[in-house]
């Protein structure tokens, strides 16, 4: 299985080689066009794309990248949630005189 992260194409950076800036999350990152090249590159711009490994598999529409990116999100908060947990079973699981020694040893 693979993930693709939804990006929207805010340039063409080398048109010879089928380059273009995608934007995601507020990052910006140079991806090969070359899968969605159906079209004149300049119309690719301000399309989003799903991407995954540097190459824009797929043109989306911006509903379906505004419902993948929450999903993503929530994805991010779950993992979250359960390192917080598995911390927490491992605290347990140590008991409190570990745990008491690790305070002290991060206080001095």
């Amino acid at each position: 299985m693979c993930l693709g992260i939804p990006g929207q194409i805010v340039a063409i950076t080398d048109e010879a080689r089928l380059m273009g800036m995608a934007e995601v999350s507020g990052v910006r990152r140079e991806v090969s066009l070359a899968c969605v090249a159906d079209r004149p590159l300049a119309d690719l711009v301000g399309e989003w794309v799903l991407i995954h490994v540097g190459f824009a598999m797929a043109v989306i529409d911006a509903e379906e990248a505004a419902e993948t990116l929450e999903a993503l999100r929530g994805l991010g908060e779950a993992q979250e949630t359960l390192e917080a947990m598995a911390e927490g079973d491992r605290a347990l699981a140590e008991g409190p005189e570990i745990q008491a020694d690790k305070a002290l040893e991060e206080s001095q």
